[in-house]
Order: structure tokens, then sequence, then C-alpha cells
């Protein structure tokens, strides 16, 4: 196992560097100390052949700008929170409205905007880094003095592993997740329409058009939602749905697992014979189809559009905090969270 380090630009006259694990079977995972930014993971086809699988930037000003949060990781509490506001314990907390009047991923300055501390861990068989950040009590309105871990691990069974961490001095929200950009073609090649998904999940939820639940369960049985026995993504591009209409037509919803580390979520790309399945200890899942990635981002080379990438974002449950029949986000004082999301890499076909 091995982990490469080089320069890849600075932030406010901190160093940010790159990292790259690579496994013994040639498998890359890239990231920066910035944002715990992933920018490249690298996997082979079915020939052999070993391209990048993820959308990220070449240059350090374009994760400065990062509007569609491609690699991040997001917090303290990923996804919306309406009317960027929430009480808790009786105390009211205003925080950051950066999506209109909502509060979204963190805010201006969330943890993917961070420069993190990175320490390489030695001693083990398998690539490891260990990304810690501490977000100081009132940071984009949340209380509490957070202290965040992110381990990135590589092992040489094709997993990467990313284990989030946290814990505050007082009462907080905490459910961050990775907001990377799977495309399975390799190097960007073709979009991700033809992309097909199983997810285990027999209830997502609805959402306004803002984007924010509006607390229902929905059955996904005989709709576009469906994925348990697996559909090509096209399908909710192309659907009438008014789900799928808010979104941008598309996917831009909450899965709710009806199971967890069961290989709950399998993406697979036919032409290029690669296969990922993400297993996690979550709630559920956001699929985001890359509908609203705009125009006039340069990714690894290639033009921005949407589609050209899709996210799957393991957490709780978004809005969590206004929604009394949502799982809690609430990380109470002195409570270590820890959660645990694995990606494998393999082939169609190959077990």
């Amino acid at each position: 196992m091995l982990i490469n380090k080089r320069l890849f630009g600075e932030v406010d006259g901190k160093s940010i560097y790159e990292y790259t694990l690579r496994n013994t079977n040639g498998i890359e995972v890239s990231c920066l100390n910035y944002g715990c930014a992933i920018t490249k993971i690298i996997t082979p086809d079915q020939n052999e052949s070993y391209e990048n699988i993820v959308l990220g930037f070449q240059e350090m000003a374009a994760y400065q700008t990062n509007p569609i949060y491609a690699g991040v990781v997001v917090g303290r509490v990923a996804g919306r929170i309406k009317d960027a506001q929430f009480q808790l314990e009786g105390e009211k907390y205003t925080l950051t409205s950066n999506d209109g009047q909502n509060h979204l991923h963190g805010g201006v300055e969330g943890f993917h905007k961070a420069v993190w501390d990175a320490e390489i861990i030695e001693g083990t068989q398998d690539a490891v880094i260990a990304f810690s950040y501490t977000s100081l009590d009132g940071e984009e309105g949340y209380p509490g003095t957070l202290v965040v871990t992110v381990i990135y691990t590589l092992n040489n069974n094709n997993e990467f592993i990313i284990n989030y961490q946290g814990q505050s001095d007082k009462d907080t929200l905490f459910n961050p997740t990775n907001h990377t950009y799977f495309n399975l073609s390799g190097n960007l090649r073709r979009d991700i329409s033809q992309h097909y998904l199983k997810i285990d999940s027999s209830k997502f939820l609805e959402v306004t058009p803002q984007l924010m639940p509006t607390g229902k369960f929905v059955d996904v049985q005989d709709c576009v939602f469906d994925f348990r026995t697996g559909r090509k993504i096209i399908d909710g591009i192309d659907s009438t749905d008014p789900q799928n209409i808010i979104a941008g037509r598309g996917y831009d919803h909450t899965f709710v697992l009806d199971s967890n580390h069961n290989c709950e979520i399998l993406l697979q790309d036919e032409e290029s014979g690669r296969k990922l399945i993400v297993e996690t200890d979550a709630v559920g899942v956001v699929l985001y189809t890359g509908n609203q990635i705009s125009s006039g981002l340069d990714i690894h080379g290639t033009q921005s559009r949407p589609y050209l990438g899709l996210c799957l974002e393991t957490q709780g449950l978004p809005d969590a905090v206004h929604h009394s029949n949502f799982p809690s986000c609430v990380l109470r004082k002195d409570y270590m969270l820890s959660t645990v999301t694995k990606y494998t890499f393999s082939i169609i076909g190959v077990i």
C-alpha cells in the first residue's frame, strides 16, 4: 500500500496537498486536505483500462468556488434546513441562508471550505489518512465546538471506507456526508443516463419545489423511484412524475434504506463493465443525478453539463430537526458519533 503527497495549491497562506492512496491492484483514491475533497478515483474497466470515475477539478481555485460541491465532505449538516433555523432544548438558532431562505450543506463556510489537518496513519496494511477539523461554537450559526475526524481507508480488497466521527461540547446537529459524483464510464466519456442503479429502499421522501422534505414517506411501488430490482437513470430523466420534474428532470431525493451493510446500493455501467457497491450504517441515501450541474466548469478537461455524474450521499434524513417522524440528527454533548460508509469497486460478473 502506498500514499503519495504533492502540493496542490494554497488557501489563505495554508498549503493544500493532494494525497493519493494506492493499493496493490492499481486502484487509486486522491484527496485534498481542503474540504476532504476526493479529486480522482482510478479503477479498471473490463479490459483492464485504468481511468478516473469521479468528477473533480485540476486547480485549487475551482475547489474554492466549487458550486456543485464536487468530491467534498459537507456539514455540519448535509442537505437543507428549512428557513435556516431550528430550536434545540428550547433555544432558537439561526443559520446562514445560502439556498434562498434555507440553509444548505453546512453553510457558506462549512466543512467543504475548511482546511483540515491531515495525518497519514502508519503501521497498517491499508492506506489510511485521517483528516481532522475543529468547528468552533457559533460557526455558521451552529451551537457547540465540534471536533470532527474523517478517515479515508483504501485496502487490497478494493474497498474504500469513509469513517466520520464527531464530538461536541454542547448539544448540536451533526449529519455529514461525502458529495462525490460518480461516472463509471471512465474519464467522463459518457454521461450517467445509462447507468444501472439498484437501491434496497421501499420508501423515499417527497420534496417541495424548493427540494425541502415535506415529511411524507412515499411508497416506491409502481413508479420510477423503485430501484429495488434495479433500473437505469434515464427512467427518471424521461419521467413525467411531478417529483422528477421538481428535481429538474431526474432525481434529487432521499431514499430510506431497508437494510445496511448488505450490498444495499449497487451502481454499474454495462459498457465499461465497472461496478460499485455502497454499504453504510446510515438511515438513507440521497440520489442526485446531476440535473442542475451548470455549464462553464472544467471537470478534468471536460466541460460540465447536466447528468455528467451522480451522487450517492449516505446520511441521516435531511431537515430531520423539523420532522419528529424522522430519526434525530441531534448530537448530544460529549457523545462520540461514528458512522461508516464503504465503497467496493469491481467488474460486472466478477465476484
